[in-house]
């Protein structure tokens, strides 16, 4: 295992679309500014392909959970705002109510117990 770890790209689809929810659900954002916002919470472990971005926020878009629109005119072109739609709060909300469950049932295999660390 590498000492300097890094998460390469094994999330599932719709975990990277419930991250593009929840981004997008703190306020709307551009392509670009998605990108960059989750390389720098991640502090870079998490760097996604800008063609897979794009291909996600446009899935999005057909399953109505985001919108978008023109936005402010940057470097000569429009850029275009994603704004998170009530049927895309109701997904997310039901799939950080998902994650929170998950996190519980894999944490009971995972987590460290304060016997494991006794009996080493």
């Amino acid at each position: 295992m590498k000492d300097d770890w890094e998460v390469v790209a094994v999330l599932s689809s719709r975990h990277m679309e419930a991250i593009l929810l929840r981004l997008i659900n703190e306020h709307d954002r551009y392509g670009y500014e998605l990108f960059s916002e989750i390389s720098m919470r991640t502090e870079q472990k998490l760097e996604i392909k800008e063609a897979t971005l794009y291909a996600v926020l446009q899935r999005l878009q057909k399953q109505e959970l985001i919108s978008s629109y023109q936005g402010e005119v940057s470097n000569g072109s429009k850029r275009r705002y994603y704004h998170i739609t009530t049927n895309g709060k109701t997904v997310l909300a039901r799939e950080m109510a998902e994650w929170q469950e998950m996190k519980k049932i894999i944490n009971l295999f995972l987590e460290e117990k304060q016997n494991d660390t006794e009996q080493s």
